[in-house]
């Protein structure tokens, strides 16, 4: 029976390209016109066979991290994904899979809900790995972020500097200013701006693991004195600041509470300030999160379409003096990262064992895949209380180039 669904599945899901799939039983199937991409795996148990029908996407993931599917390496993964990717269309799966998909989605006032205490143990889920891990994997400066390549031969390192130079650009910073940096991370950001921009810096986390660290590099780099870090929720928050900065943290807020994050900003942010969000987001219309991601990554994470951003950030009157689109800058972050991840394995075998290994090589390269073959961006936001508090061309930004 489910050989049989999971065949008819994928007769109706590839259009182009060419699939080969290997079945338990040990027969060889074939699907795809040709003329694209091509990818082979073999499915070793019946129940990963079932649980392919039933929930696709969370059984691809957990089918590769345990290897009840089985592919060629990390190379053929990224093949896959491309083929299912391009040929990705909801009459392609069953009844059953697309109702699942409508209640994940119609479910995220549920699944999203990130109050103070589960906001913690999500970001604690991810960002309280080993720092080891991602020093091997991320640039100089531990930016797990998007970087900035604004020339193509930029190294990553180039990228992140150039990356934390734009934001700062936009944020018009005085000697000075007193910034909020939300969803600090490692204090990278923090410390640049206080370092190279003359800032003084408020940084918070509820990454326990980030804060140790954070504290640390200020206090090695001399700047202890001009940037405090804090483990708080940003909504326990009641000073204001002449600028806000938040790389990355969005996508954690979750869609229940952008009416709250934004009216915070709102709150937080003094009559003549600037504020600049940096987040991932989806250029077309909203659609239901990965069931994958969201329950081995990113618990309580979302990419969001800016028709949800834009009511909540309407509602809190706030201007928007600028909304820049990154199209492709995070596939090329992601391949560096995914390059150097790959690089040491052996150094990272000594801490974690294949499972994980496999998780990480599956959430890296299918990132890749979300800002190549998908509608994934990353979106500034840059705000204000007052529709003059930046100049009216975009000249400013680009006047010190780095």
């Amino acid at each position: 029976m489910w050989m049989s669904l999971l065949d008819r599945t994928a007769r109706r899901l590839i259009q182009t390209g060419h699939l080969q799939i290997t079945y338990p039983n040990g027969e060889t199937r074939s699907y795809g016109s040709g003329g694209g991409p091509t990818a082979a795996f073999e499915i070793r148990t019946n129940s990963r066979m079932r649980t392919l029908c039933l929930n696709p996407e969370l059984a691809l993931g957990e089918g590769y991290m345990d290897e009840t599917i089985v592919l060629k390496g990390v190379d053929e993964l990224e093949n896959l994904m491309r083929l299912l990717l391009r040929n990705m269309r909801p009459d392609g799966f069953s009844m059953y899979v697309r109702s699942l998909s409508k209640i994940r989605f119609y479910a995220r006032a549920w699944l999203q809900r990130n109050t103070a205490h589960s906001a913690k143990s999500n970001v604690a889920h991810h960002y309280d790995l080993s720092d080891d891990l991602y020093g091997l994997m991320l640039d100089d400066d531990m930016q797990y972020s998007c970087g900035y390549f604004c020339r193509p031969d930029m190294t990553l390192e180039d990228a992140q500097r150039a990356k934390k130079h734009h934001i700062a650009q936009k944020l018009m910073i005085e000697r000075g200013c007193e910034i909020l940096d939300i969803g600090c991370g490692w204090g990278g950001m923090a410390m640049t701006l206080a370092k190279d921009y003359g800032a003084r810096v408020t940084g918070i986390t509820l990454s326990e693991n980030q804060l140790v660290k954070a504290r640390s590099r200020a206090e090695e780099a001399g700047l202890s004195d001009r940037i405090q870090f804090h483990l708080i929720d940003y909504r326990a928050l009641d000073q204001q600041f002449d600028r806000i900065v938040s790389v990355g943290m969005f996508e954690h807020v979750g869609v229940p509470h952008y009416t709250d994050y934004f009216s915070t900003i709102s709150k937080l942010l003094k009559p003549d300030g600037i504020a600049l969000i940096h987040s991932i987001g989806r250029v077309s219309s909203p659609r239901p999160h990965s069931p994958w991601i969201h329950k081995y990554i990113f618990p309580g994470g979302y990419t969001p379409s800016l028709s949800e951003m834009l009511p909540a950030l309407e509602a809190s009157g706030l201007w928007q003096s600028d909304i820049e689109v990154w199209r492709l800058h995070y596939a090329l972050t992601l391949r560096e990262w995914r390059r150097r991840f790959l690089n040491n394995l052996d150094t990272i075998k000594e801490w974690y064992d294949d499972t994980f290994i496999r998780m990480w090589s599956y959430y890296l390269t299918a990132c890749i895949m979300s800002f190549e073959e998908q509608q994934q961006v990353v979106y500034q936001l840059q705000l204000a209380h007052k529709r003059d508090t930046v100049p009216l061309t975009r000249d400013y930004i680009y006047r010190d180039p780095i």
